[in-house]
């Protein structure tokens, strides 16, 4: 469920991420835009077992820094003949999970790093910008901001979606579930469940923030564990906050 209310969560496990979004925005909707500085990025609120790759600038070294400290986690006595070939796997699917999210022209990918518990989370988080494309000198169309959400969202031509829509943070929110079939041909072994979220960047109408969850649940992207880790993400979004210039 959206919502506005949320207030950012203290807990000693999440990490605060605070990240710009590379937009160009006046002052934000919601309140009196004499009293908002410009928009300058975003922050989530994640558990300390999810880590951020930066797609712009600095992916290297995350990527480098979250291997090393997955390395640092094998046992001293594991088999050596065990190991290289596991870290050379490790390093192989997370590196491509990294360049795939690269090639959507996204911003930011998060994923469980670290074990949830018992358990290692099959799930990932990225956060892109959308923009309404126009030619050069075109005005923008008098449409309902809802509209054109869910036309940015009906680009991949997904159907039978649920949609709502609410406000987070000031900035109206639509918000897509749906499950995407398995793509063995794009390394998607497993169907998945899908929630995104995509907000207007405040004053700025024709850029979108989005944010897409994705998890394989425990196999089955309609099971308990999916159930659980969707409300989980509704919960992150709910406390989303925009960053703003202090001056």
């Amino acid at each position: 469920m959206l919502s506005d209310q949320s207030e950012p969560s203290t807990e000693p496990d999440t990490t605060n991420a605070d990240t710009r979004t590379g937009t160009k925005t006046g002052t934000g909707t919601g309140t009196d835009a004499a009293e908002e500085a410009p928009v300058t990025g975003y922050r989530i609120l994640l558990p300390s077992e999810w880590a951020q790759v930066p797609l712009r600038q600095g992916t290297e070294d995350a990527v480098r820094r979250i291997l090393d400290e997955a390395y640092s986690r094998i046992p001293a006595d594991a088999p050596r003949d065990k190991v290289g070939p596991y870290k050379r796997e490790l390093e192989r699917r997370f590196r491509a999970s990294v360049a795939e999210a690269q090639q959507s022209k996204a911003l930011d990918l998060y994923l469980p790093v670290k074990p949830m518990g018992d358990f290692t989370v099959g799930a990932s988080i990225l956060v892109s910008e959308s923009v309404v494309p126009r030619r050069p000198g075109q005005r923008a169309a008098v449409s309902e901001p809802t509209e054109v959400a869910v036309q940015l969202l009906s680009r991949d031509g997904v159907e039978d979606a649920d949609l709502s829509s609410g406000e987070i943070d000031g900035a109206l929110a639509v918000r897509r579930e749906h499950v995407a079939d398995a793509a063995l041909g794009k390394g998607a072994e497993l169907a998945s469940r899908r929630v995104e979220y995509i907000l207007s960047v405040p004053d700025d109408p024709d850029r979108w923030f989005v944010a897409a969850f994705s998890t394989v649940g425990g196999g089955d992207p309609r099971d308990e564990l999916a159930e659980v880790l969707v409300e989980w993400f509704d919960a992150v979004m709910a406390n989303f906050r925009w960053s703003r210039d202090s001056g």
